[in-house]
């Protein structure tokens, strides 16, 4: 579906709407993936986000931005929510949240972190914690779209327990053609690990992304810190700086 489709009109992308949850899948211990049934909702591109809106009984409200965890798929909306400590939001969409109870999303948000489902090229992914949640978006839209254009993607993270999708991830390792999937562990690596545990640098980047030469778009997503690590590092390796797009979040590392 064209892009421009996809996007809708301004006047239903600034509209909040209630959104139904239909389906929870636990991804860790502290994240899960809610499904959630939006009417109306106007279509999105991988890559974008959507903000979030609860509201109290006596009308307290505050509201969160999250990206899509999967692609245009009708009026359904996924999201991946990481609980973070204290927070005031993610621990109750992530616990709290029951079958059936609404919230507000208002979205699609978003014009330049994105991949056209139908756009040629080589692509590279690099995300880092929760970063990889709109890079999973593009990865799944590839493939639902049919797209043969050569995919990479390198997931950085501190633990295997702390993977998101990990039996997807798994499973499109070795049956997703033209998509390679690395997960680079930074703190322990799992028994047979073809890398010890180590911060993503110029040095494993340099083997793992697309040559410059390849001329890919490159999309960074994750804590502000490890962005600006591998989009310096891209543009060391020769990629030009209108190839990275960045997406960031957070003071901390992955």
């Amino acid at each position: 579906m064209a892009g421009t489709a996809v996007r809708g009109r301004l006047a239903d992308r600034v509209l909040w709407r209630r959104a139904d949850l239909i389906e929870r899948r636990y991804e860790t211990a502290n994240a899960v993936t809610l499904v959630l049934d939006a009417a109306g909702w106007p279509g999105h591109l991988p890559g974008q986000h959507v903000d979030v809106r609860l509201t109290a009984e006596d009308g307290y409200s505050t509201q969160r931005s999250y990206s899509l965890a999967a692609p245009h798929r009708g009026e359904q909306v996924e999201l991946t929510v990481q609980v973070v400590p204290d927070g005031e939001v993610s621990p109750f969409l992530a616990r709290s949240l029951a079958i059936g109870d609404p919230i507000e999303v208002r979205g699609p948000v978003g014009g330049w972190f994105v991949w056209e489902p139908d756009a040629d090229g080589h692509v590279m992914l690099i995300g880092g914690g929760s970063g990889v949640v709109p890079l999973m978006a593009m990865a799944r839209a590839r493939q639902e779209a049919g797209n043969g254009s050569p995919m990479r993607l390198v997931y950085s993270v501190r633990t295997p327990q702390d993977v998101f999708y990990a039996a997807e991830l798994e499973r499109r390792m070795g049956h997703d053609e033209g998509l390679e999937v690395t997960v680079a562990y930074t703190r322990l690596a799992p028994a047979g690990s073809p890398r010890p545990a180590h911060r993503l640098d110029m040095a494993i980047l340099a083997e793992l992304a697309w040559p410059a030469e390849s001329r890919p778009v490159n999309f960074v997503c994750g804590p502000t810190d490890f962005v600006d690590a591998m989009a310096t590092a891209l543009v060391e390796l020769g990629h030009g700086e209108q190839m990275i797009r960045t997406e960031r979040f957070g003071p901390s590392g992955a």
